[in-house]
């Protein structure tokens, strides 16, 4: 019998790539403009920091389990049956879910070489096997992934607008998908940044769940509401996956400041209107900006865009990280997603977009 000297992870979880988030300071004396995180410049609706602050007085009792007040308000505004939707401390934990409860060891997952990392590290988590299929043009490819597809697929997960591309596929494209996949395999559709896309021939995928068993859609509160701090995320899925999630999740996973903040920030139509029009102006307008400087912007539907420097720019991605922090203008590295020529750029306030664009101006001047 081995004699072990302290406990061991199970094999593989030590093979994991922990999950680094996007940077978060500035040099000392410089003022901070945070545009790697993807986080919204507008902030929180007021009304859902005051539904925030009046739990003040509660903070001693536990939350509704079942977070019923957040998921009939969801429900409500989607005409979506409440009993079908599970919320969570952000949609990762709930990618999380799905592959502790449908994945097992030497079971396969799906997602595109430029997909969501949380992917990876749910599927190594699970013990099972990450299958990673190649993109298009910085598109998912469809036949790509079902040609991935084999006798141990157990999950294919979509970002659907991707994160960190900005790219996104069409509805049809994603029926096709669905259609082409075993009745058995679970199809995870991640629309995260659903809320910017201005697109007439894209959908989140509400109406493939409602009507299938193998689809579930994930959704977040951390971007368009501005409630990242409070970690909080949203699935609708089949009766069936619903039921084997909260048969896993644990008792009080969601904290009752985030049920309130959340119940208040889904019904405020002004500000989620207000967020809406100012990407729309500043993503075009900041895209427009760096392509006159010989920049190449991938075209984005969400509220951020990916900004590469090729070989012709004279300036590697790294520099222009570097040169940027220094004036305190945070943009996320995008090496760990096989992308070490791009930086990626939420879309920030006037102020932090006009200055990013005269930042880049000065850098790439330089290299003249």
């Amino acid at each position: 019998m081995t004699s072990l000297s302290r406990p061991v992870p199970r094999p593989g979880v030590l093979d994991i790539e922990a999950y680094v988030p996007g940077k978060s300071s500035a040099p000392a004396g410089v003022k901070l403009h945070k545009l790697s995180s993807n986080e919204t410049p507008l902030g929180a609706s007021p009304k859902a920091v005051a539904a925030y602050g009046a739990l003040a007085g509660k903070l001693e009792l536990y939350p509704d389990g079942s977070a019923t007040k957040l998921r009939e308000a969801i429900a409500g505004r989607y005409g979506l049956d409440a009993g079908r939707i599970v919320c969570g401390t952000g949609s990762d934990e709930l990618l999380q879910l799905i592959t502790k409860v449908y994945l097992g060891e030497g079971d396969e997952g799906i997602f595109t070489e430029h997909g969501f990392l949380v992917y990876k590290i749910a599927i190594l988590a699970a013990g099972g096997t990450p299958v990673v299929v190649p993109e298009k043009d910085l598109k998912t490819d469809v036949d790509a992934i079902l040609k991935a597809v084999t006798p141990k697929t157990k999950i294919v997960f979509l970002a659907n607008p991707n994160n960190p591309t900005g790219t996104y596929l069409p509805f049809d494209e994603v029926k096709r998908l669905h259609a082409g996949l075993p009745r058995h395999v679970l199809l995870v559709l991640d629309a995260a940044y659903a809320e910017y896309v201005r697109r007439n021939d894209y959908a989140s995928g509400l109406e493939l769940v409602a009507e299938s068993e193998n689809v579930v859609m994930t959704r977040t509160f951390s971007k368009i509401y501005g409630l990242a701090n409070l970690r909080l995320g949203w699935l609708y899925g089949p009766a069936e996956v619903v039921d084997a999630l909260n048969r896993t999740r644990g008792p009080f996973n969601v904290n009752g400041a985030a049920i309130e903040a959340g119940t208040a920030a889904i019904a405020d139509d002004a500000h989620i209107a207000s967020a809406i029009e100012h990407n729309d102006k500043w993503l075009a307008w900041t895209t427009a900006e760096l392509e006159k400087l010989g920049l190449t912007v991938t075209p984005s539907v969400a509220n951020f865009i990916l900004i590469h420097f090729p070989a012709a720019a004279g300036r590697t991605a790294k520099e222009a990280d570097a040169f940027l922090t220094q004036r305190g203008l945070i943009l996320r590295s995008v090496a760990s997603y096989g992308l070490p020529d791009a930086l990626r750029m939420t879309i920030g306030g006037e102020e932090a977009n006009r200055l990013v664009v005269s930042a880049l101006t000065e850098f790439l001047g330089k290299a003249a």
